[in-house]
């Protein structure tokens, strides 16, 4: 059994940049103990180190880059990169490791850390524990080897051309045979990582391209904009006649699109669109598609309906990942747009899951409208709730009471799940039903009961 971690939630390290863990100490100690993690074998080892565009990234990176060095390992620093694209670097150069600084969707206040291994994959709990051990240990710092001195010493150096790596990377998830010429895409890169490289993969593939986002000034990551807000884009969308729009979150893993009447489509319909297409291909294996228990069951009717399954895993596309590699599936995601294609990469990428609906797009010549058609969504609410502390949901007598009264009135034909977030102090109720109102009265109760048990106040 793995012991329960201290830094590390469901997707690396995160809180307000410069209190603690988000400090440049901790940030050196992390750097050091991957480097010691990794330090394996006898040869030359690096680890690349990535970020997005806040303004703490700088003081993280340097951090990160002391401590790897310090251990006798080489950084190599690619500057702002969508996560997928660190962690296609880091596979792609051979590394030992790659780091992720940014803190995603959160505002830009906050940072976070997060750790791919050299294949490109995130890290297991065993690793991160080891990672932890190593930090709350200080490091274990009276042992020499982890002091290397002289020509043992790591170095650090850049990587120049790393937007232009991943660009080839990405557009070779498109077939070769097509092109997004005749066809305008609006894309939203919320100021974050991708504020380059999305725009441009779609341009080299022929598209005319409006985008938005594209101005990051280190405080305006995720503001108003990208797949937090995707009603600017659909505004943009209608504005300038786009056939489709894709709005990013600030470190470029997800995709929340946008079809040519402005109507916002999330993750279920992108994993819709994939799902239905790959079984009429012979592509899906195993005839199987991994969601979690937020996925609409209108996904699961859709996937039923044209001959496959799908199989739920815990919230987190780690835990998605993880169920395909270890049941040999290659497609799965969230609602909330990280979307695995594991025929083309290693995690959630929101450009290439935009070429994946474009391809179907132009191989079918129908619109996004046409092609959403597929599912049908059931009503579904999401109600936070700012918490204090994250005691064990059955342990809350009033909230049990409460949750059972609620599945009691949905008469099984619903579904009502609480979960803490793995990166933030909230408390999130989901509640799927057949009528919105009846279901969001029913969410704002249970946000008041847990208010009482486990809210700020």
């Amino acid at each position: 059994m793995v012991s329960k971690k201290r830094l590390f939630g469901t997707d690396g390290i995160r809180g307000v940049a410069n209190m603690e863990p988000m400090t440049a100490e901790t940030a050196l100690q992390l750097g050091r103990a991957i480097a010691y993690v990794f330090k394996k074998k006898p040869h030359r080892h690096r680890i690349v180190i990535g970020k997005d565009t806040r303004l703490s990234g700088y003081m993280l990176e340097s951090a990160m880059m002391a401590g790897i060095c310090s251990m006798g390992v080489d950084a190599v620093m690619v500057g702002p990169l969508p996560t997928p694209g660190i962690a296609f670097i880091t596979s792609s150069m051979r590394a030992d490791a790659g780091v992720v600084i940014s803190a995603s969707h959160n505002p830009y206040q906050d940072n976070g850390i997060k750790f791919f291994s050299r294949d490109g994959l995130k890290l297991p709990d065993s690793i991160e524990l080891e990672i932890e051990k190593f930090v709350i240990g200080a490091g274990e710092d009276k042992n020499p080897s982890h002091r290397p001195t002289a020509k043992e010493v790591g170095k650090a150096y850049r990587v120049d051309d790393a937007i232009g790596r991943y660009v080839v990377f990405a557009k070779n998830s498109f077939p070769k045979e097509l092109t997004l010429e005749g066809l305008k895409i609006a894309v939203d890169c919320a100021n974050g990582a991708a504020y380059k490289v999305a725009p441009e993969v779609f341009y080299e593939l022929g598209a005319e391209v409006v985008s938005i986002g594209v101005k990051p000034d280190g405080e305006n990551i995720n503001h108003d904009s990208g797949a937090l807000h995707p009603e600017h884009l659909a505004k943009k969308v209608v504005e300038t006649g786009a056939d489709a729009g894709f709005a990013l979150d600030g470190d470029g893993d997800r995709c929340i699109m946008v079809d040519e009447k402005g109507r916002v489509l999330d993750g279920d319909y992108m994993l819709a669109i994939s799902t239905v297409a790959m079984l009429k291909e012979g592509a899906l294996k195993k005839q199987t598609l991994v969601s979690t228990i937020m996925s609409n069951s209108g996904l699961e009717e859709a996937v039923i309906k044209h001959g496959g399954k799908m199989i739920r895993t815990n919230v987190g596309d780690r835990y998605v990942v993880e169920e395909m590699l270890k049941n040999g599936y290659n497609l799965g995601g969230e609602q909330s747009g990280h979307v695995i294609y594991l025929d083309h990469t290693t995690t959630g990428d929101g450009v290439i899951s935009a070429l994946q609906v474009l391809k179907r797009m132009v191989l079918e010549n129908k619109k996004l409208s046409e092609l959403a058609a597929v599912m049908k969504s059931y009503p579904q609410v999401l109600v936070n709730v700012k918490v204090k502390a994250k005691k064990d949901l059955s342990t809350l007598a009033e909230l049990q009471k409460a949750l059972k009264s609620v599945e009691k009135r949905l008469k099984g034909r619903g579904r009502v799940f609480i979960r803490y977030s793995g990166t933030e102090p909230l408390a999130r109720i989901t509640i799927e039903g057949e009528g919105e109102k009846v279901i969001r009265d029913m969410a704002t109760e249970l946000a008041e009961v847990l208010r009482r048990e486990v809210g700020e106040g």
